[in-house]
């Protein structure tokens, strides 16, 4: 039976629904979109057999866009394909996205209300939105189309992957962050996760207005980073750590030099003097590794004021420790922990694998002399996101850190829409960074820690 036929048998006039690409998948709209991508395959293997692309890769994106309209217009109207105007450009827009973009992705990177999308093999595709994973009708034609749009986002960024290197981290040309991991390490088949990049990053209003901290709390984050306090922010994944690092370094003033390093470039400071370093994994021969302790080291020599450390994962901990001990003040950084204690833990694990045999007191020692202060994000289990807890290291007491909490979140239950709800508010400790604050020209109302003041989430 011939493609044309196949699709006229399917019911109504249309075969397929060509909007429903962002819509969460039915079997019926799953079988729908399969026989659209059958179609989508079909004519781009019909216009490649046509066209010269080297040819095409020279003309200029409208003219491209005019060209493919117009063969796809041809083929259409050859093989007598039911499809109305509004469906025959959008098969030449997916053609195109085929040809040069990538593919049944395009339109969920063109959605900005999708901020993850997670490709579980060729035959299933979900979003998040909003906190919420939704299973989305979109597939691949099979293994082989799925490695191709693979094979083109780890190209584009000088990035291998074959069986021999089976998992690559890369990122697309707007900064979103991209992981595949393809067999034998995936057993079913390619796997892909995409963090979105955020275009317009949420700025403080965004954030309160969101409900993930209060007025006070984001007064306090710029009394904090104006006075040069060093910062670790922690969470899950997903909780947040990264948008809640840009905004806190978004506060830095701009006649600072600020030097940030990361495993693939998220941040997006505002700032005239920042120097971005991003690290890069071994070639197919095993070499031209660059490690993050490595850029650690060598942002050291290049007069930061101060060091922004996307995650810190490993043996860079020491390295961080040693620069916020040494003149690098204000720094900020991000780790995975579950609480302010557990990040603390976690940092002294890392110290540990730079291969120093440090006395435990001493490296707790390094930790609060060269941390100020904790903030602790969660992503909660109706996909909010909230700021938790802020906690200030207020030294050693024998060979325990101590901490103490200045603001928390505490929740109260959940309501008739499934919405955890809850409160922020300070415990009543006025921080001892308070002098610092002063010591600055920074001043904060006593009224900010007052633990009688509520802010409903």
């Amino acid at each position: 039976m011939s493609l044309r036929e196949q699709l006229m048998m399917q019911s109504g006039v249309v075969a397929f629904d060509t909007a429903a690409s962002t819509l969460p998948a039915t079997s019926e709209t799953r079988g729908s979109a399969q026989a659209y991508q059958q179609l989508k395959m079909h004519v781009h293997h019909t216009i490649i057999e046509r066209v010269e692309l080297d040819k095409l890769q020279r003309l200029t994106p409208e003219q491209v866009t005019r060209e493919l309209g117009q063969l796809v217009e041809c083929i259409v109207e050859e093989e007598k394909i039911p499809l109305n105007e509004a469906e025959r450009r959008r098969l030449a827009q997916d053609v195109h996205n085929e040809m040069f973009g990538l593919g049944p992705l395009e339109p969920l990177l063109a959605d900005p209300a999708v901020s993850d999308i997670l490709v579980n093999t060729w035959r299933q595709v979900y979003v998040e939105r909003r906190g919420r994973l939704e299973l989305t009708d979109i597939t691949f034609f099979d293994d082989a189309h799925l490695m191709k749009i693979i094979e083109r986002i780890v190209s584009r960024v000088g990035r291998h992957i074959d069986e021999s290197t089976p998992m690559v981290d890369a990122r697309l040309p707007d900064g979103s962050r991209v992981n595949a991991i393809i067999p034998p390490s995936a057993i079913d088949g390619p796997l892909v996760s995409i963090r979105r990049f955020a275009v317009n990053p949420l700025t403080v209003d965004d954030m309160i207005r969101n409900r993930t901290f209060t007025p006070s709390i984001a007064r306090m984050f710029e009394a904090m980073s104006k006075a040069k306090l060093n910062i670790l922010i922690s969470g899950g994944t997903g909780s947040g750590k990264t948008t809640l690092l840009n905004l806190m370094s978004g506060f830095i003033p701009a006649d600072e030099r600020i030097v940030t390093i990361e495993d693939a470039a998220e941040l997006q400071l505002r700032q005239p003097h920042v120097l971005r370093l991003e690290t890069r994994p071994p070639n197919i021969e095993g070499k031209g590794e660059i490690p993050q302790r490595a850029l650690v080291r060598n942002a050291l020599r290049m007069r930061p004021d101060r060091i922004v450390l996307g995650e810190v994962r490993g043996a860079e901990a020491l390295d961080m420790l040693h620069a916020m001990n040494t003149g690098h003040e204000g720094s900020m950084a991000t780790l995975h922990a579950n609480t302010p204690r557990d990040a603390l833990t976690r940092l002294e694990n890392m110290v540990a694998m730079a291969g120093f045999s440090l006395p435990i007191k001493a490296m707790r020692q390094q930790i609060s002399s060269a941390i100020d202060v904790v903030v602790q994000a969660a992503r909660l289990t109706d996909g909010t996101r909230r700021l938790m807890s802020v906690q200030e290291i207020t030294g050693m007491e024998g060979d325990i850190i101590n901490m103490q909490e200045i603001y928390t979140f505490k929740r109260t239950g959940v309501n008739a829409e499934g919405k955890i709800t809850g409160y922020f508010c300070a415990t009543g400790v006025r921080p001892k960074f308070c002098e610092r604050l002063a010591a600055f020209g920074v001043s904060l109302p006593d009224d900010l820690f007052d633990p009688s003041r509520r802010f409903d989430a």
